[in-house]
């Protein structure tokens, strides 16, 4: 079957690209892209959680430091939605315990907490040092490989990515097909004055280490604080040609 090149039209002509090989995908992808044009943060889940996708769809969360506004967007249409949380065995236990406040503050029905395999574990990482030699490997089987798994069961799935955070995520589109399934990206066009405007208005918890110094929190061996003048994600990977677990594409982009 020949490619079909989906050109998003929604955001600009050509700004992405992707070649499908499914013409009906294809159409799906661009009647949902038109879908969600012209609608806020709210509009677009609505889109994901009770459109033609409903009980399809999966929110990924890693309950970091903007976590809780996209949790709290989407608890008031569907607080049962499926929310894949990848506990990766290094996380900082203020991560699980802003999960637990969260998940009861919120009313989330259905976590899923991911875990990588036990074989992979004991064949990967048996020392648990693997962040130390080789980041990539290990974001690869503690995140990568169990995400991959938990995702089969949908057709959908909702990331807190941004445009502002990266540059490989500074071209994102409200709707996106990646891996064989459909991907929205409610928050891609917020900014962090509109995150930190949301989360006073509604009262919202911040992740304890917010306060400490950290803007992006994932695992700890592998995040440190920002010093005064360092960009926001600089305490994620320091030091390293990094700055993406790469659960959502291989290219770069991450969670």
């Amino acid at each position: 079957m020949s490619a079909v090149t989906v050109i998003d039209r929604v955001n600009g002509p050509a700004v992405s690209e992707r070649a499908i090989h499914d013409p009906a995908i294809a159409a799906q992808l661009a009647r949902l892209q038109a879908a969600a044009h012209g609608r806020d943060a709210h509009g677009i889940l609505d889109l994901a959680l009770r459109g033609e996708l409903a009980g399809k769809t999966a929110l990924v969360s890693s309950f970091g430091a903007e976590s809780a506004v996209l949790l709290h967007l989407m608890a008031e249409i569907d607080p049962n939605t499926p929310v894949l949380f990848l506990n990766t065995g290094k996380l900082f236990g203020e991560t699980l315990r802003y999960r637990d406040r969260l998940q009861e503050l919120l009313g989330l029905g259905d976590i899923r907490s991911l875990a990588p395999h036990p074989a992979d574990r004991a064949a990967r990482d048996p020392e648990g040092t693997l962040w130390a030699r080789n980041p990539d490997s290990c974001c690869d089987f503690r995140k990568v490989v169990p995400l991959k798994r938990a995702l089969e069961g949908f057709t959908a799935q909702i990331t807190g990515r941004k445009r502002f955070q990266t540059k490989n995520r500074a071209a994102m589109q409200a709707v996106e097909f990646f891996d064989d399934r459909f991907r929205f990206n409610p928050l891609a066009e917020w900014s962090q004055a509109d995150l930190e405007a949301y989360t006073v208005k509604h009262a919202l918890p911040r992740h304890p280490l917010v306060e400490d110094g950290y803007p992006s929190i994932g695992c700890m061996p592998c995040t440190r604080r920002v010093a005064a003048g360092e960009s926001y994600r600089d305490g994620r990977w320091a030091g390293l040609e990094k700055d993406e677990c790469g659960i959502h594409g291989v290219d770069g982009e991450g969670i």
